[in-house]
């Protein structure tokens, strides 16, 4: 190894070392923020791994098993009409509605599979940023301009991301896409028709558990709901298993036996047969071979590369800022203080932080309620709604260790800059 590797080594050690000895353990603030980072990392884990991320890493390795390459390169790929690629990502992004670290499962089964990274950037933006019910309550509670200006800012954001992305690195995707021809061609999988039934289960089931509360129409009734529709699929999804995947009618009728036996003895608690929905499903595809067994392996190898990098971003994002509503190392009043007006400043401030911090879905709405009785300007509320809710610390760990630190960096920075001007003409328009 050579001398400067270890000179970095020893550089490393002696940082790790000052920290540690200078580490202002009994301070209430410093105290406070590690239990914070704590807090949401639990929160995290009840509230988002099994309802969310575990149906998207099943969806992410059924694309990696059961997903053709030529079928994602002929709709997503870099030579694919731009029109049709561009629509198809941000139309599938916007269907789900999902928060910005349980879109990465997916958004890596695509581009892993294929996908141009200008799509696969559209579509890794526009799934948490285009969620139908957040534009709408943004619309009644914060007001019909914001409203309006978040879901046509979203949806252009998609595309012009995605486009930027890929002329940035078109050299390194042309040759990435020169590779993905030269392959040899895969066999053939489920018919489409079947295949569509397939993705259509698991995607009902990830959709429908993670129904937010709403109070108005359709909307509400899907809610009361919610887990006959998650239901409802889960058994679509075990007769699909039993007739077109080889799983055994009898193993299958005895895990529904036990999931259905659950859900009525805990009728409070429908995590629970859901999380025994989902070992079931590891336990049966286990016992398989062929392409049960490689969808169970890729399901894994998304959980090794992610799950690591989403929870040390959550501890560090707790730590720094806190829980929505409660305070992290770095003061509110901070942050409050640096989102008032209209100035670049405000709105880069309101687009940086917005990255960075996590909002499960929905969450930015209250958030920004307050900080705009607290005298936030119009322009960083914007800047934040369309930054916050697509990135966080987390999710950019992750996107790193799927694209690299040159990809991942500048899609990040092309958020955070579209959004900084994006508020600051809306603030203009809107004074």
């Amino acid at each position: 190894m050579s001398l400067r590797e270890e000179w970095k080594k020893l550089a490393l050690f002696i940082g790790v070392f000052i920290a540690a000895y200078f580490m202002p353990v009994g301070s209430a603030r410093f105290d406070n923020a590690v239990l914070e980072a704590c807090s949401l990392l639990r929160w995290y884990a009840r509230e988002h791994v099994l309802l969310c991320l575990v149906p998207a890493f099943f969806i992410a390795g059924a694309i990696a098993v059961f997903i053709s390459q030529a079928s994602v390169m002929k709709y997503l790929g870099t030579g694919a009409n731009k029109v049709l690629a561009y629509g198809v990502a941000s139309v599938s992004g916007s269907v789900l509605a999902v928060c910005s670290c349980t879109v990465l499962p997916l958004f890596a089964g695509i581009y892993k599979m294929g996908a141009g990274l200008g799509p696969a950037s559209a579509f890794l933006y526009s799934g948490p940023a285009i969620n139908v019910l957040a534009i709408l309550l943004t619309a009644v509670v914060l007001g019909p301009e914001l409203g309006l200006a978040r879901a046509v800012g979203a949806v252009g954001f998609s595309i012009v991301i995605g486009l930027l992305m890929a002329f940035f690195f078109r050299n390194e995707e042309q040759a990435r896409a020169d590779m993905k021809i030269a392959m040899p061609a895969e066999g053939q999988g489920l018919p489409l028709w079947q295949t569509i039934l397939y993705f259509a289960a698991m995607v009902g089931i990830l959709v429908f558990a993670n129904w937010g509360e709403s109070a108005r129409g359709a909307f509400a009734f899907i809610y009361q709901n919610k887990w006959v529709f998650t239901s409802l699929f889960a058994l679509g999804l075990a007769v699909i298993l039993v007739r077109w995947f080889r799983i055994k009618s009898g193993c299958m009728a005895l895990a529904a036996a036990a999931v259905a036996g659950l859900a009525l003895v805990f009728p409070a608690s429908p995590v629970i047969p859901f999380t025994a929905g989902v070992i079931a499903l590891v336990l049966l595809l286990a016992r398989g071979s062929g392409d049960q067994r490689d969808w169970l392996e890729q399901t894994w190898g998304f959980i090794r590369l992610i799950v690591p990098l989403l929870f040390a971003g959550i501890l560090v994002t707790g730590f720094l800022l806190g829980r929505p509503g409660e305070t992290g190392i770095i003061p509110p009043g901070w942050i409050a203080g640096s989102v008032g007006g209209n100035s670049l400043a405000a709105n880069f401030f309101a687009s940086f932080v917005g990255a960075f911090m996590y909002f499960a879905t929905l969450t930015e709405i209250p958030i920004l309620q307050g900080l705009l009785g607290s005298g936030m300007g119009k322009g960083p509320a914007l800047a934040l709604l369309l930054a916050g809710p697509a990135l966080s610390l987390p999710s950019m760990l992750a996107i790193r260790g799927i694209l690299g630190t040159k990809k991942a960096a500048a899609f990040v920075a092309l958020v955070i800059i579209m959004s900084t001007l994006t508020g600051w003409i809306f603030g203009i328009v809107t004074a």
